[in-house]
């Protein structure tokens, strides 16, 4: 496997590779090596800001620094030019580009404190790290793939119940489907394939207990969402390779209630006075209301895959086999016919 370089090895050789090639054959030896990259009309760009923006680039090979560096110095000059222009033309002082240039540097220097406080938190033990392992077989030793296809179903909130009963009652998928066709619901079919930790880790164990042919029915926004198993296979992790994911999702969730609990102390100390309309909510804390039983989230979707940390309790990510998590086309009508058998 290639290595890949950190931010300091990154910014060492990026800075070394320029300062190869920006150098004259016939200066002395003994010359300091110039920290300008380019100049631009009358202003420089350094070594140092093609260093920030390739540290940006995670995952970039040792042998691929000497062409970024030369793209992103490409892409700095093309900013710089038009920075320029548009300095000239006072763009600068318009009021819009003033309130988010005020808005960025508040996040920034904002998202600086909470990064200082985060690097705070514990990191966790190996105790740690194994009581998690262990309370999580689905996740590791027990870990399953599995291939999944969904029908999404347009539905009022009043038909979700007889929807449901009616999937219960028939006697396969290709009857259930012919029941929506025959009643004028508008449904999509698709199927995909998912690993345990690509799933909801809240409706993860109930993933787990189905067999081949079973369902999952849930209300959505917009109706229905019937999740049917049509094949699953084992795919364990041992507790060396999962050590690291675990590790870093244990650690990631340290640093967010770290974080929480100084916001909320940061809140209890400082005085806080809401103002004209805004002062009808208080001091009470905000909270989106909740959904009706019609319009509960799905517990999932097999298309596209949930990328990591994608929802609040998104499950360690372990580098694994890699899982074809492609959109698959519409299940097939021989595929489909395994349908609902065993789900009462």
């Amino acid at each position: 496997m290639r290595g890949h370089l950190g931010p300091t090895t990154l910014a060492a050789l990026t800075a070394t590779v320029l300062a190869v090639a920006l150098t004259g054959c016939g200066e002395k030896k003994d010359k300091p090596a110039s920290q300008t990259a380019a100049k631009v009309n009358k202003e420089e760009i350094t070594v140092h800001q093609i260093n920030f923006v390739l540290q940006q680039q995670r995952g970039l090979a040792p042998e691929q620094a000497a062409s970024a560096s030369k793209v992103a110095l490409e892409r700095l000059i093309d900013q710089e030019l038009a920075l320029q222009k548009a300095q000239d033309q006072k763009l600068d002082r318009d009021p819009r580009v003033v309130q988010q240039l005020e808005a960025a540097r508040r996040e920034i220097i904002a998202r600086a404190y909470v990064d200082k406080i985060a690097v705070g938190a514990p990191k966790p033990i190996a105790a740690d790290i194994k009581a998690y392992y262990e309370a999580h077989p689905a996740l590791f030793k027990e870990r399953r793939v599995y291939n999944l296809q969904e029908l999404a179903v347009q539905a009022k909130p009043e038909q979700v119940a007889e929807l449901q009963a009616k999937l219960a009652a028939s006697k396969d998928l290709p009857d259930f489907i012919n029941y929506l066709k025959a009643n004028d619901f508008k449904f999509a079919a698709n199927q995909a394939v998912r690993g345990a930790e690509q799933l909801p880790l809240a409706s993860l164990d109930k993933f787990a207990q189905l067999k081949d042919g079973q369902t999952i029915f849930s209300a959505t926004p917009t109706g229905a969402q019937v999740v049917i198993m049509s094949g699953v296979r084992s795919q364990p992790v041992d507790e060396a390779r999962a050590s690291p994911a675990i590790e870093q999702f244990l650690w990631n969730e340290r640093k967010r209630k770290v974080v929480e609990d100084d916001m909320k102390a940061l809140r209890g100390a400082a005085k806080v006075e809401y103002v004209g309309d805004y002062a009808k909510g208080g001091s009470k804390e905000v909270k989106p209301p909740a959904p009706a039983a019609s319009e509960a989230p799905p517990l999932t979707s097999v298309a596209p895959a949930m990328p990591a940390g994608s929802i609040p309790s998104a499950a360690p990510q372990v580098e694994v086999e890699p899982i074809n998590t492609a959109p698959a086309s519409s299940p097939s009508a021989g595929t489909l016919e395994k349908g609902i058998k065993g789900f009462k």
